[in-house]
């Protein structure tokens, strides 16, 4: 109960305006709970991966390093098996991982300008709704020729405060989950970055020449046997 309504009865004071707005509360629903459950599913213990991954590839393990890489839907490891797989494409590398990068920031920020639409455009259906609930007592007030009654004007005046209360609420929790999932991207994008960084110091062109010697030499029948 709110204000001694249930609800539905506050729904039914709001006007036309809580429509768009209850289609707004749908889809932010929908988009949080399935980022969330997405972004749970990306966990990623940074710093044990790379340690293990580094001690993996100084033993020369490289059959270990992809399983490693494979392990984790997060795409972290899947940039660094990129990297391995393209070990000796010098010229090529940077942007073919430039490449995979970009594709898989665009799925880790998919929907997020939905919740930032929302956000944006839930306060503005509150707020046409306060107007047209101003404009309904304003009338109200005409066609009684200025003799009213407060409980005359109370359906104007519950129109243009309910719907600024729920655009608010609908709005806030958006945009706060919209914040938390882009610090989340953000930080996905950053650990690319070291990832990507940490195995250039690893393979620098002499440590590269190194690594491809003929016991470990990433081959296409390599890639094909651990497939």
């Amino acid at each position: 109960m709110f204000w001694d309504q249930t609800l539905i009865g506050l729904f039914q004071k709001g006007g036309f305006a809580m429509w768009p707005l209850l289609a707004c509360s749908i889809a932010g629903s929908a988009v949080i709970a399935e980022r969330a459950l997405y972004f749970l599913r990306l966990r990623l213990n940074y710093k044990h991966f790379s340690e293990e991954l580094k001690a993996l590839l100084l033993k020369r393990n490289i059959k270990e390093a992809f399983v490693l890489c494979r392990k984790h839907p997060n795409p972290v490891p899947r940039i660094a098996e990129q990297y391995l797989r393209n070990l000796d494409h010098d010229n090529l590398r940077s942007e073919i991982l430039r490449r995979e990068g970009s594709f898989a920031l665009e799925k880790v920020e998919t929907r997020l300008r939905v919740l930032a639409a929302i956000t944006h455009i839930s306060p503005l259906l509150g707020l046409l709704g306060t107007v047209t609930g101003l404009v309904a007592a304003f009338h109200q007030i005409e066609v009684l020729g200025g003799q009213v009654q407060p409980g005359d004007l109370a359906a104007g005046i519950w129109e243009a405060l309910i719907t600024t209360v729920f655009g608010l609420v609908i709005a806030i929790p958006c945009m706060a989950a919209y914040h938390g999932f882009e610090s989340a991207a953000d930080k996905i994008a950053r650990r690319m970055q070291f990832i990507i960084c940490e195995l250039d110091e690893l393979f620098g062109k002499s440590s590269a020449r190194d690594f491809k010697s003929e016991d470990v030499e990433v081959t296409e029948q390599t890639m094909r046997a651990i497939q």
